[in-house]
């Protein structure tokens, strides 16, 4: 896939049919543990495993908040973010590391 701005290439990415990543995919998942002690939870994303994600990975809508009220969005206790059996959407920055998770 390419993107070209005005004519000209600003970003391209290369899908190897022998190796497909999850990279870049937005799932609708559920939070099926909480850790507190590691900051995390676990989400299924309908995968063999649940993808990892930690408390600093999530991002409220800021695009519109002013600089000063954004300081209220910095990182919280994950039990304040989110909770088991909630419902997220996640997009995928790393794909697993056999045996890990997808993050």
């Amino acid at each position: 896939m390419a993107y070209i701005d005005g004519g000209i290439l600003q970003e391209i990415h290369i899908e190897r049919e022998a190796r497909r990543g999850i990279v870049g995919n937005i799932y609708k998942g559920r939070v099926s543990r909480v850790l507190p002690g590691m900051q995390a939870a676990f989400v299924d994303i309908g995968l063999d495993k649940a993808a990892f994600l930690h408390a600093s990975d999530i991002m409220p809508h800021t695009e519109c908040v002013a600089g000063e009220e954004q300081k209220q969005f910095a990182v919280r206790d994950i039990s304040e973010l989110v909770r088991q059996g909630q419902d997220l959407m996640v997009q995928v920055v790393k794909d697993p590391l056999a045996p890990k998770a997808p993050v």
